[in-house]
C-alpha cells in the first residue's frame, strides 16, 4: 500500500471514528434528556398498555403528554389515578384540527395528595373525529373534570358519553351557531 493510500485510508477511519463518537454522544444526550422521574411514569404506562396504545408526545421536566385512542381513555385514566397517583384533573381543554378532521381533548392531570406529583402535569390526550365528536366522560374517575368537560362540549362540540350534564354552561341557551372554538366559526358581521 502506498503512503498516499495509507493516509487516505487513515483519514477515512478517523472521520468514521469521529462520526461514530458524535452519534454515540448524540444518543447519550437524547437518553439523558428524558428526566428520570417522568421517564419512570412513561415506562409504567408503556409496560402496562404497550407503545401502540400509549403514544408519548413529549417528556419534559414536570410536563409529560401522552395520547391514547378515545375508546381506551377510561382504562388508561383509571390506571393513572389508581397506580400512578394522579388524583385530579386540573383542566380539560381541546384543540380543533380541521385539516386532520379531528378534535383533540386534553386532560391536565396532577395530584393534591402526593407531594412528589403535585408539581407534575400529565397531559392525557385523545383525538376524536370532528363530525362524530363523541368520547367517554372521565368524571367517574376525576370528579374535577365535570365543568371542564361541559365547557369543552359547549366550545368545541365534543359530546361526553355518560356525562350527566352535556348542556350549555357559558353560552346563551338559545345559541344556534357552531361551537365557537371550531376554526370555521366567524363572528357575524366581520
Amino acid at each position: 500500500m502506498s503512503s498516499d493510500q495509507s493516509k487516505t485510508q487513515n483519514g477515512s477511519e478517523q472521520k468514521k471514528s469521529s462520526s461514530d463518537s458524535t452519534q454515540t454522544s448524540i444518543s447519550k444526550k437524547t437518553e439523558s434528556i428524558t428526566p428520570e422521574f417522568e421517564g419512570s411514569l412513561i415506562n409504567q404506562l408503556v409496560t402496562r398498555f404497550g407503545d401502540k396504545l400509549v403514544q408519548v408526545i413529549y417528556v419534559r421536566p414536570r410536563r409529560t403528554k401522552i395520547r391514547v385512542p378515545p375508546n381506551e381513555i377510561v382504562q388508561v385514566a383509571s390506571f393513572i389515578k389508581d397506580s400512578l397517583g394522579f388524583d385530579h384533573a386540573e383542566s380539560v381543554s381541546g384543540t380543533d384540527y380541521p385539516n386532520d378532521n379531528q378534535i383533540e381533548v386534553i386532560y391536565h392531570l396532577s395530584s393534591y395528595s402526593d407531594d412528589k406529583l403535585s408539581s407534575q402535569i400529565l397531559a392525557l390526550s385523545t383525538r376524536v373525529d370532528r363530525n362524530e365528536s363523541r368520547m367517554p366522560t372521565l368524571i367517574n374517575i376525576f370528579k374535577s373534570a365535570e365543568y371542564h368537560e361541559r365547557e369543552t362540549f359547549e366550545m368545541l362540540g365534543v359530546y361526553f358519553e355518560g356525562h350527566p350534564r352535556n348542556e350549555r354552561f357559558l353560552l346563551p341557551e338559545d345559541w344556534a351557531d357552531i361551537p365557537p372554538l371550531r376554526k370555521e366559526f366567524r363572528i357575524k358581521g366581520r
